[in-house]
């Protein structure tokens, strides 16, 4: 299964952006869904997840109050909408799914290609 991220880009600072990750080929309603970006120079950090039932969402102080995670189960979609960008935002982001079994004993984990996010004026 590969997920499909796209929506990057070249914004300013202030601007938004929203990506988008294709999920549609894992179970979705046993899935924690991720978002992780890598800055450059650095290693990926995860900057939020939300649970399969949607009542546990997360996000990194850094993007706290700016971004906001979301998922379709009817398009079997991952969303991040981005606003106020900042230029410490650059990175390349990715979504990650790890997609459990019905019996919660097991998950295969799923990783989308990158999308670049490039804040600067």
């Amino acid at each position: 299964v590969q997920l499909q991220a796209s929506g990057g880009g070249l914004v300013q600072p202030g601007g938004s952006l929203r990506l988008s990750c294709d999920a549609s080929g894992v179970t979705f309603e046993n899935s924690w869904m991720y978002w992780l970006r890598q800055l450059p120079g650095k290693g990926p950090e995860w900057i939020s997840f939300i649970s399969s039932d949607e009542r546990t969402v997360k996000y990194v102080d850094s993007v706290l109050g700016r971004f906001t995670i979301s998922r379709d189960r009817a398009k079997k979609t991952l969303s991040l909408q981005m606003d106020m960008l900042k230029p410490e935002d650059t990175a390349v982001y990715y979504c990650y799914v790890e997609d459990w079994a019905t019996d919660w004993s097991t998950f295969h984990d799923y990783w989308g290609q990158g999308t670049q996010v490039t804040v600067s004026s």
